[in-house]
């Protein structure tokens, strides 16, 4: 026979609920953990967009430290981490990562034009 109990429960607490590894909780241990589950999605489009765009910005900061001679691969890998980034924040719906890396696209576009034009 089922019963519906409330969630914020004080009967809850006490369940032991198994992982799938075979470690056990109890609900006030879960409901009381300082420890987070990531809430971003995990294996779709958007974790392989943001890690592509992480490694492309890891690889422009190498160019950026190795010398100003390097300075407009720099940009280019900047301007492609920051476009990855941008679109992850589309998929996300994210305005804070569109605004952030917009603006930041179109001022490394602007500078990569410079520098061709000049």
């Amino acid at each position: 026979m089922a019963r519906k109990i409330k969630s914020d429960s004080i009967k809850l607490d006490d369940v032991i609920i198994e992982t799938d590894s075979g470690k056990e909780f109890t609900v006030s241990e879960i409901k009381h953990s300082e420890l987070k589950k990531s809430i971003t999605p995990k294996y779709d489009l958007s974790w392989y967009v943001k890690w592509a765009a992480s490694v492309l910005i890891l690889v422009a900061v190498g160019f950026r430290t190795v010398g100003p001679e390097y300075n407009t691969w720099d940009i280019v890998f900047s301007l492609l981490g920051t476009l990855g980034w941008a679109w992850v924040g589309v998929l996300w719906e994210d305005k804070a990562l569109i605004i952030l890396n917009s603006v930041l696209a179109f001022i490394l576009s602007s500078a990569l034009l410079r520098l061709f034009l000049a």
